[in-house]
């Protein structure tokens, strides 16, 4: 799904960057230039954010568990 119409950013381009370590807003805005236009797009790419930091915990806290 696209999250950011402005600059063509979908939740997969998202994903992938939280998985290369980018964390917050600022971040997804270097990078990825999310939110630097009309800015509809700050609560839907937070949310796609926050589901990744929640699946690093749960992967990581399977792995634990696992060890």
């Amino acid at each position: 799904m696209i999250v950011c119409v402005c600059n063509n950013v979908s939740d997969h381009k998202i994903r992938k960057a939280a998985e290369q370590g980018m964390s917050s807003l600022a971040d997804l805005r270097t990078h990825l230039d999310v939110g630097t236009c009309c800015g509809k797009c700050h609560s839907c790419a937070k949310e796609v954010l926050r589901e990744c930091r929640q699946s690093a915990i749960a992967s990581f806290s399977l792995e634990a568990l696992a060890a």
